[in-house]
């Protein structure tokens, strides 16, 4: 469990580099972000994939990346190490830490 916050925080870490409208402080701020990004997406992720099905399915699920993009604007506001530009820099963002860390996730673990 601890190794994968880690590979989160360093895929939030690099993310944030390689995308100007998503600032994070240091790499303290990479694994709160982490560590609050688990959190969110084992408890309200779901809550909110269930609620809204049918534009999901209307959408044929392309409303998850604007769910994604909303838990991480949620993040962005409670923690101050992490600064996303606007809701487009946090779709972007969310799309560049999915695929960072499914890379990471396959070197490492």
């Amino acid at each position: 469990m601890l190794i994968k916050i880690l590979v989160n925080a360093l895929a939030v870490f690099l993310a944030a580099y390689l995308l100007r409208g998503v600032e994070v402080k240091n790499f303290w701020s990479a694994i709160v972000t982490a560590i609050l990004l688990a959190i969110v997406n084992a408890i309200l992720r779901p809550l909110l994939i269930i609620l809204t099905i049918p534009i999901t399915v209307i959408t044929l699920g392309l409303f998850i990346l604007v769910i994604d993009a909303l838990l991480l604007m949620l993040i962005d506001a409670l923690l101050p190490g992490l600064k996303i530009k606007n809701f487009w820099w946090a779709g972007g963002f969310s799309l560049l830490l999915s695929i960072i860390n499914s890379i990471l996730s396959w070197l490492i673990l």
